[in-house]
């Protein structure tokens, strides 16, 4: 390895990004970014997240009481899990908080998970699902430093960063920082996708950006808190210890399943494009073994392929429970890079009765009410994308503050 090489990658592993009350206006992105392009081409070189980053993060933690936000994501590349590697650092962690499906990562979308403790290190549980999205302050009592690891997928409506809105605000609120362990996005690229209106905000989906952001969970940290979104427009003493060897070109496979019911690299890819039928009486496979990789409903007309939900690990209850279901199996299609509508408009095409096709909660997920007007009206997908560009253009512009790689 050449001398070069070697003082890039040392730089990488060096690089902290903090921010504090005041959005940065210029930041080392250019230079992160110069860097990053050098080991972007190598197939030896390991991409390593955040949470492997530590000899950056231990240091701020030392002699702190910690309080953590992470799940079943939260692993080092060695497997090991954050809180069991910074218990072994004696770093002194107080309380988990767990978002959506649990520490564990098991409960169903949507479950109620109560509070409780950790088995293996009775640790106490405390939920951010539910009722209690937000950390009270009794909750946050006696804690230095908040901890953020959590793996995200790039989707608006992937409620793990709805879960960091509600943690940055009780931090600023409680004066408390927050240092986030970052990780990449595998949708990183792609930006697409409806802007959300903020009239229909809502926990699937609370800022004015587009369903596909393309952006890791640091820099949308950054992001939230530059805009002022949270509460008051109160800003986070936020810290990002960034990813190494990381750019947001490269091809990025989850270690871990980030939830129940996204088993693979194909899931994760089609989750934003097939999520949207959760908005209808169509189903995306819960309860099978390829969930967001197929759909189809009983009220599509019989094809070549069908399927039956059933009880399974990510849903004790799926829709159409035992009910056989005709549409398309997306396992093996290509990976897409963009938001895809095709499948979208042809089933409501095709169903049986169009007037029963959507749910309220589509223009929740879609962030307007415009999308599903659209379909109903019988727009293109090239002039439904049309009417996206406008407000996609100025959110690349936006966005440009806040990147990291």
């Amino acid at each position: 390895m050449n001398s070069f090489f070697k003082i890039s990658l040392s730089f990488i592993f060096l690089t902290i990004i903090s921010t504090s009350c005041s959005a940065r206006k210029t930041d080392a992105r250019e230079n992160v970014k110069s860097d990053l392009e050098i080991v972007k081409d190598n197939p030896k070189t390991e991409i390593k997240t955040g949470a492997d980053n530590y000899n950056n993060y231990l240091p701020l933690l030392k002699d702190k009481k910690i309080g953590i936000i992470t799940n079943q994501t939260g692993i080092l590349s060695n497997k090991i899990h954050l809180v069991d590697f910074l218990l072994e650092k004696n770093i002194a962690i107080q309380k988990i908080f767990a978002p959506e499906h649990g520490f564990r990562g098991t409960a169903d979308a949507g479950e109620h998970v109560v509070d409780g403790k950790d088995s293996k290190t009775g640790l106490p549980i405390i939920s951010l699902y539910g009722d209690n999205k937000k950390p009270k302050a009794a909750q946050l009592a006696g804690i230095d430093i908040m901890v953020f690891d959590l793996q995200d997928v790039g989707a608006r409506f992937y409620t793990y960063i709805s879960s960091l809105h509600y943690i940055m605000e009780a931090c600023a609120e409680n004066n408390i920082p927050l240092l986030i362990l970052d990780r990449p996005n595998p949708n990183g690229s792609i930006v697409d996708g409806p802007i959300l209106e903020t009239a229909f905000s809502s926990f699937v989906g609370m800022h004015p950006i587009p369903l596909l952001h393309g952006m890791t969970i640091g820099e949308y940290a950054k992001m939230t808190n530059g805009e002022k979104w949270l509460k008051n427009g109160v800003q986070c003493k936020l810290t990002v210890i960034p990813c190494i060897n990381y750019n947001r070109k490269m091809n990025y496979s989850l270690p871990i399943k980030p939830s129940p019911n996204l088993p693979n690299d194909q899931a994760i890819n089609l989750y934003a494009s097939l999520c949207l039928f959760e908005g209808t009486n169509v189903s995306v496979g819960r309860g099978t073994e390829k969930q967001f990789q197929i759909y189809g409903s009983p009220y599509l007309p019989k094809s070549g392929f069908s399927f039956t939900p059933k009880p399974n690990f990510g849903a004790q209850n799926p829709v159409y429970n035992e009910i056989e279901c005709y549409g398309e199996d997306l396992s093996t299609a290509p990976k897409v890079n963009r938001l895809e509508l095709k499948w979208l408009i042809k089933a409501y095409a095709s169903t049986t009765d169009q007037s029963k096709f959507f749910n309220p909660f589509f223009t929740k997920l879609a962030g307007t009410k415009k999308l599903q007007q659209q379909i109903e009206n019988g727009i293109s997908e090239d002039q439904i994308r049309e009417s996206w560009k406008k407000g996609l253009i100025e959110f690349k512009e936006m966005r440009l503050k806040y990147l990291i790689y």
